[in-house]
């Protein structure tokens, strides 16, 4: 089993659906957990380090250049991560977490969606791309995604998010797209989409 540097939060509150908090390119475990406290406040936080080191800085997954992939790498990365969530999951007593990942972390739960399903009950996708030309089929059976792009991304384009959210909704994804007036870095409002998108989860689940 692969090991990850990682920091767990516990829940406050029993009900809430656990997050699994995946960085960006540069970041670390502690990088999103005040995202993951704004959320959804009182749920567990599981936030790993990406084990890809590029130029210094952690990342999911090998690229070989901007916006474009090692895919050997996603797949492999990705199901590295898998066992990882699982074996967290025994260790803490967690549920399947719903993924928060934000650029180089949607990427790698966007791939986990596809390669791995059952390892997460959902994912808010923050500035993700399609992760591999070519996925395998999978099936994620009603599966709730929110996907936030952002109308001025200088790294994502436009036709890319579309393809992705295109791409989890054929494999049977519940997928929520919306783009924002915003650039890659992440805004006021994919703050408070997220957390209202996970308390109707909440809500559900009640």
């Amino acid at each position: 089993m692969t090991e990850f540097i990682h920091r767990f939060e516990p829940a406050a509150s029993a009900h809430l659906p656990p997050l699994l908090l995946l960085h960006g390119t540069g970041g670390d475990e502690n990088d999103l957990l005040g995202l993951g406290q704004m959320i959804s406040p009182g749920s567990a936080l599981l936030s790993p380090r990406g084990r890809v080191l590029e130029h210094g800085m952690p990342r999911f997954f090998r690229r070989l250049a901007e916006g474009v992939f090692d895919e050997d790498d996603v797949r492999r990365r990705a199901l590295e991560l898998g066992d990882f969530v699982a074996k967290a999951r025994k260790q803490y007593g967690i549920a399947a977490p719903v993924a928060v990942g934000f650029s180089n972390g949607a990427n790698i739960a966007a791939a986990l969606l596809l390669l791995k399903p059952d390892v997460l009950a959902g994912a808010v996708l923050l500035r993700a791309m399609v992760p591999l030309s070519d996925p395998p089929e999978a099936e994620l059976n009603g599966k709730p995604v929110l996907l936030l792009s952002g109308q001025a991304d200088p790294i994502v384009p436009s036709s890319n998010s579309v393809r992705l959210a295109a791409l989890l909704s054929d494999a049977g994804a519940r997928v929520d797209h919306k783009v924002l007036p915003a650039g890659h870095q992440l805004s006021q409002a994919d703050v408070t989409l997220a957390r209202n998108w996970v308390g109707s989860l909440e809500a559900k689940v009640a």
